[in-house]
């Protein structure tokens, strides 16, 4: 992980399969930027996007990439001291 390193430009017109995370343990903006970090290395993730006063985190994954939750969950866990889980 390369801290605040934004290497995936985000745009609001992304398309793609998603997935949507609850996160719990952030306190401020480089929380959500330490995260999203973590989880843009995974092969598969085209982008993340956590807004941390709701708690959540959008990842947004390549066309026809598969990407288990559980590996999106352990790179939250990996990024500090936060719990996350896919929202229903």
């Amino acid at each position: 992980m390369s801290l605040f390193s934004r290497k995936k430009a985000k745009t609001m017109t992304e398309t793609g399969p998603e997935v949507v995370l609850l996160v719990e343990g952030m306190h401020c903006t480089s929380c959500g930027l330490l995260i999203d970090d973590e989880l843009e290395e995974i092969p598969g993730v085209r982008s993340s996007s956590t807004d941390v006063r709701a708690g959540r985190t959008v990842v947004r994954l390549e066309e026809g990439a598969e990407v288990d939750a559980a590996v999106l969950v352990t790179a939250v866990q990996k990024a500090g001291e936060y719990t996350a889980r896919p929202s229903d």
